[in-house]
């Protein structure tokens, strides 16, 4: 049997799977679900491609709509191992008509719209397949990566860089679980020994390229502040994003829009990533306390959660709070910090929905921005009639910093934090 029969008998099997707790029991009155079965029959048959094609991707734009207004886990998680099959399904037709970049990029939706739930090692191995067919980018035949060196050029030493940011050395696991998480802190140079620093370096644009094979696509924001109407998301091709960008190997092909990969775990897509870093043992600490009595740790098997955020000068993150302990460390580039004490948030003049046109930003995890401020933190010229409150009691306490290559920030849940890029930025932090 060939590996394209082996993965749609696969999907047979899951679909007809008995409920296991995580998920809505299989109900073949759904009709989503009857068409998959027959989308799966006729792929096996070899008959009715074009057809099949056709109502794979309608249904695709269906799933995708209820997977969105899903409510609770169980219908969340049908939703998403519907997509996910769909995606392989229709990837697999796509291939088959020799289309094997819409293939590609059909799988890496399913990873980046519903996680291949359920599916994940399929989607991967199905698209290791597919690129064998493919030739490689041109980009990928870049001439051989030069030596790693740890600073990026004009970016001085960090024992240079002023900070109000506590730099401290590393605390003992002990130590950082009892005291240590309680308030912000910065480790100079803690990461300098990743790979992705050294010999498999993150700041090259042929590497990332050689990971991830062709035909490959990634979410981008399009716009400098999500705060503003002119925000968008999109996905598009990881190789021309790439382009955007200044890399040590590269000069960036500007397009004239602001795209910025923000809070995605790329690792998910090209797993050879995670070989380039090095967990850091405090993510795995016990952190309920008396100033966290309530915290919850990310729900997933490992209690933490990736995000990768690359993108060009001037990218912003506006002030905002998250609900984990972060683990924030610069890979690439430099980048500025402003950060304030939970303290301060009435006086951080938090977004309310009456304050937006157009309802909360699709894609943002809150239901509202609550948790985002409307200051510019990183103006130089703020309008003290209109953020009085923030002129006088969060101007005192914020502190700043820059990172740059190596540098670990640490800052516990319910901190207000923002973030500034100064050069081209590869950062990576761990929600725990």
């Amino acid at each position: 049997m060939t590996w394209d029969l082996e993965a749609v008998s696969l999907i047979i099997q899951l679909r007809n799977a008995p409920h296991d707790g995580h998920s809505s029991s299989p109900d073949h009155t759904d009709p989503e679900l009857h068409l998959i079965l027959q989308a799966a029959s006729d792929i096996t048959q070899g008959v009715n491609q074009d057809k099949c094609l056709t109502e794979l991707q309608g249904l695709t734009i269906t799933a995708y709509e209820k997977m969105r207004r899903a409510t609770g886990l169980g219908p969340l998680t049908y939703w998403r191992e519907i997509y996910s099959d769909l995606c392989i399904l229709r990837a697999i037709v796509e291939y088959r008509q020799w289309c094997l970049m819409q293939a590609v990029s059909t799988l890496d939706h399913a990873l980046i719209i519903a996680g291949a739930s359920r599916r994940l090692d399929l989607v991967l191995v199905i698209i290791s397949r597919i690129q064998s067919k493919m030739q490689p980018s041109p980009h990928i035949d870049s001439p051989a990566l030069d030596e790693p060196s740890l600073q990026v050029t004009n970016i001085p030493p960090s024992k240079h860089l002023e900070s109000t940011i506590p730099c401290i050395s590393p605390p003992s696991f002990i130590a950082f679980q009892s005291t240590f998480s309680r308030r912000p802190f910065i480790l100079r140079g803690f990461a300098r020994d990743w790979p992705a620093l050294n010999n498999h370096p993150w700041r090259q644009a042929a590497y990332l390229r050689s990971i991830a094979g062709p035909g490959r696509v990634v979410p981008v924001e399009v716009g400098t502040d999500y705060r503003t109407d002119d925000w968008n998301q999109t996905i598009m091709p990881w190789d021309a994003f790439l382009s955007t960008l200044d890399f040590h190997d590269q000069p960036a092909q500007r397009n004239g829009e602001m795209l910025y990969l923000a809070q995605h775990d790329l690792t998910i897509q090209f797993p050879s990533l995670r070989d380039d870093i090095i967990i850091p043992d405090y993510v795995y600490a016990s952190l309920s306390n008396s100033d966290n009595p309530n915290y919850r740790p990310p729900a997933n098997d490992d209690h933490v959660l990736f995000n990768t955020w690359l993108g060009p000068k001037g990218t912003i993150s506006p002030a905002h709070t998250d609900p984990y302990f972060n683990c924030y460390v610069q890979v690439m580039g430099q980048k500025l910090v402003w950060l304030a004490p939970p303290s301060v948030s009435e006086s951080m003049y938090p977004i309310r929905s009456e304050d937006t046109s157009d309802g909360p930003r699709e894609g943002r995890e809150n239901s509202s921005m609550s948790n985002t401020s409307r200051v510019d933190v990183f103006s130089e010229d703020l309008e003290g009639e209109k953020f009085p409150a923030y002129i006088n009691n969060v101007m005192p306490v914020a502190m700043k910093a820059t990172l740059v290559p190596g540098d670990m920030l640490f800052f516990p849940p319910g901190w207000w934090h923002a973030m500034k890029s100064e050069t081209s930025s590869f950062s990576f932090s761990f929600w725990f």
